[in-house]
């Protein structure tokens, strides 16, 4: 499958801060990925070079197989919808809508229209006028109408209430199956958005160390919780990215091993077995506290 992003050993420095260390990875066509991580996790640096709003330090990028950098080629494919989107102040929703048609050569008027009265917005009021939530309902209209090849949004969802934020997901996903395109979501707001999420991507202090199929990762890792001494006899040799006390008894998050036989170990142990979430394992690996970060992902 064509590679829609190609990143390699990419790196982007603020004087003596690295927002972004080392990184490579290959986002394929056609696919809905999740870019997660804590806040100054590199995620918003990344995506701005990605859309060629900054330059890299050192590294190699390519959209569409080429350079970002005034390319106007490549960047009439990208809609990136961020959560401090910016207007002109004498801008109302229409006006947007309009700019946003002649931008995007894929712009589906219908499907915008749609769109607007799914999130009941008011089409002639003023932009700067509009509350948190519908401000972020015009950004999800712009990027789901302007069917862009690559469609990425930056913590889209800021001030919806939990309907509205359903609406989002089932009308991207609906769309998405009647025209495939490369959407990354970047959102903390993991559980609400991991039924759609095909591959997950996770920062941590500028280096990515998650680049996973979601479905191989959804199935990572489990909880043990038991006596405390059972649970830690239990976790010799294991890769554990978390650790709860609680009076003599400890819960503890254990990547699987590769064999498979953990868990049978942990039952025979007589240690009660949980799931873990997406987001609780994203949590763990990114709250300083794990005693592997690195997980393999291979």
């Amino acid at each position: 499958m064509k590679n829609v992003i190609e990143v390699k050993q990419l790196n982007k420095s603020y004087e003596k801060f690295n927002a972004i260390h080392d990184t490579s990875f290959a986002l394929q066509a056609n696919k809905i990925y999740g870019l997660l991580g804590r806040n100054g996790a590199g995620k918003t640096t990344l995506m701005k070079m990605i859309t060629a709003q900054i330059f890299p330090t050192s590294g190699d990028l390519k959209v569409f197989g080429e350079g970002p950098y005034e390319n106007a080629n490549v960047l009439s494919q990208i809609c990136f919808i961020k959560e401090s989107q910016k207007y002109p102040d004498h801008y109302n929703i229409l006006d947007a809508l309009d700019v946003s048609k002649s931008i995007f050569p894929n712009w589906d008027v219908n499907f915008s229209r749609s769109l607007i009265k799914d999130f009941n917005l008011p089409l002639k009021r003023r932009i700067k006028k509009l509350s948190r939530g519908m401000l972020s309902a015009v950004g999800i209209v712009i990027g789901l109408a302007s069917r862009a090849p690559l469609t990425i949004f930056d913590e889209p969802y800021l001030g919806l209430d939990a309907v509205s934020r359903g609406l989002f997901y089932d009308r991207l996903m609906e769309d998405y199956v009647e025209h495939p395109r490369t959407v990354i979501l970047s959102t903390h707001l993991i559980d609400e958005v991991s039924s759609l999420l095909e591959h997950i991507l996770v920062m941590d202090n500028g280096k990515l160390i998650i680049d996973q199929d979601a479905e191989e990762l959804r199935g990572k890792a489990f909880t043990v919780t038991g006596q405390a001494s059972k649970v830690e006899a239990f976790l010799i040799g294991k890769e554990t990215v978390h650790r709860e006390p609680f009076g003599g008894l400890l819960s503890a998050t254990v990547i699987h091993s590769e064999n498979g036989s953990d868990q049978k170990q942990a039952t025979a142990s007589g240690l009660e077995i949980s799931p873990v979430s997406l987001q609780q394992l994203v949590v763990h690996l990114t709250s300083g506290r794990s005693e592997q970060k690195e997980v393999n992902t291979k």
